[in-house]
């Protein structure tokens, strides 16, 4: 069989679109240079709209037990999550190795080939496709696909061979982060601010495990992590707090600095970029890794719609119309809330003015959209329902005719668009049928009454909202051709896609 699409990097971003684009009935392999997992963790959870995500399409669970997080708070400055009409709590110390293994283990489950131990050299673009060069275990090697996608980091090797410059901004201050056992500290979870711009952060693990990380402003910008030692670690730490944790094992440490950079594009034909191949940050409450999810979402469904022939003209495109912005955002977000996480007491007046700011309801809603991803909006067409362009609640529930209840992200597991038609909505799910090879159509009645949501909704496999009735300008066909593409001449049944009835 053909291979579809290769990705390049076997970290979340790159298993999640493995996930994903297996979902799209894609044939992908994923290459990785490392021959096994690294086991670091430098992203501790993710944000509401990436756990969303991924309970989306079941996986969730597959994570245990972890929990929830009920303060927000932006570059340290705290607020009251309880006080918001919608949860926002992200997901806290659940280690990055944990759901890099569960992926991989999904994708394992699915056959899906992850080849470690091959480092790609090489990008070409053909005619017909992509060429991969790499080096493996066996030598030299060359594998051909439709699409390629970056998900590679940030010093990504198919940016560069695919030409893709990339805007940066240099660092300016190291940190030290490191996973220790064998001593006992006083949690600092959220960071503890020390006199001249420093800080310590110390986040339990369980079972005797510490994560600490070190913002010392004497710390190099630039540092080798393969030069760093546990004693550098240690002399720092004991520096800034007076503990001494030299007598610490370390099972794994990790030097970098505040860089950040944005690619330009994030296509340039048949070579794409996700993750931190895309946008590179400062390390800071998971938001890199949470964005990199939601790339492979945004994306997987509509790289898999144009492998398989059906993408409408365009549709790739919006990939980069949608997440470039957001990358933007990411930016300039990390660094205000860098500046304020880790500046000295010149910043406290700021901190007062934000604080009390964030008492406010409006404004905490605006701030803890920002850290939990729920203030996306994308540009869906004309139209003035609240909905429009944002995630449809995943947690929103429709009863079916036999009185049983489907939570709106239940109907997302197999990553195809949906039309939810209630009572009223029989015109719009009669519209609809010539994409049912497409998106599923499911017909029921809201559980918390007809004000809850629209009498119709068509809702992107991503999660986000296309059209609703009413709400919407634009006719419901057009909608329809515009993300899921032409009807073919002969449009299956709907039974061959999902079609429930409800009350």
């Amino acid at each position: 069989m053909e291979t579809g699409v290769i990705i390049v990097g076997a970290g979340p971003v790159g298993l999640m679109l493995a996930c994903e684009l297996h979902l799209g009935g894609v044939n992908v392999t994923v290459y990785d240079k490392l021959a096994a997992p690294s086991g670091e963790s430098r992203a501790l959870g993710f944000n509401r709209r990436a756990a969303e995500s991924l309970d989306q399409r079941g996986l969730l669970p597959q994570l245990g037990e972890f929990r929830w997080g009920p303060m927000g708070h932006f570059g340290g400055v705290r607020f009251d999550l309880g006080m918001l009409d919608e949860n926002h709590s992200g997901v806290l110390g659940l280690s990055q190795a944990r759901t890099e293994g569960m992926l991989g283990g999904r994708l394992a489950e699915l056959g899906v080939p992850v080849r470690r131990g091959y480092e790609v050299t090489g990008v070409r673009e053909t005619p017909e496709g992509v060429v991969v060069s790499f080096e493996g275990p066996e030598g030299r090697g060359e594998d051909t696909a439709r699409y390629v996608v970056g998900c590679d980091g940030p010093r990504s090797t198919v940016r560069a061979a695919a030409g893709i410059p990339a805007q940066g901004w240099e660092a300016t201050r190291g940190m030290y982060t490191a996973e220790i056992t064998g001593v006992t500290l006083r949690p600092r979870p959220i960071g503890e601010r020390l006199p001249g711009g420093h800080m310590v952060v110390c986040t339990p693990l369980g079972d005797g495990r510490y994560r600490i990380v070190i913002h010392d402003k004497g710390l190099p910008p630039h540092q080798n992590p393969d030069s760093l030692t546990f004693a550098q670690v240690a002399d720092a730490w004991q520096r800034l707090t007076g503990e001494s944790v030299h007598h610490a094992e370390a099972q794994w440490m990790w030097a970098c600095g505040n860089a950040a950079g944005l690619a330009d594009e994030y296509r340039r034909g048949r070579v794409l970029l996700a993750g931190d191949a895309a946008h590179e940050m400062p390390p800071l409450a998971a938001w890199g890794l949470s964005a990199g999810v939601q790339d492979a979402v945004n994306l997987g469904w509509k790289l898999a719609a144009a492998v398989n022939g059906w993408a409408p003209e365009g549709l790739l495109d919006t990939y980069h119309a949608e997440r470039h912005p957001i990358g933007q955002q990411l930016i300039r977000n990390a660094q205000a809330a860098s500046m304020l996480y880790l500046g000295d007491a010149d910043m406290d007046p700021l901190r007062g003015v934000l604080g009390e700011l964030v008492a406010h309801k409006d404004a905490a809603a605006h701030l803890a959209g920002i850290v939990s991803g729920l203030g996306i909006r994308y540009g869906m067409g004309p139209g003035d329902h609240p909905l429009l362009g944002r995630r449809m609640p995943p947690d929103r529930e429709l009863v079916l005719s036999d009185g049983s209840r489907t939570r709106i992200a239940g109907l997302l597991h197999s990553a195809r668009g949906v039309l939810v038609a209630t009572d009223g909505a029989g015109a719009a799910a009669q519209s609809a049928e010539d994409w049912a090879d497409r998106i599923d159509i499911v017909t029921g009645a809201w559980a918390d009454g007809p004000k809850a949501a629209p009498e119709a909704v068509l809702v992107r496999p991503d999660g986000y909202v296309a059209w609703t009735s009413p709400g919407s300008d634009g006719d419901l066909t057009d909608v329809l051709a515009h993300w899921f593409g032409t009807t073919r001449a002969t449009a299956q049944p709907a039974t061959s896609g999902t079609h429930r009835t409800g009350a």
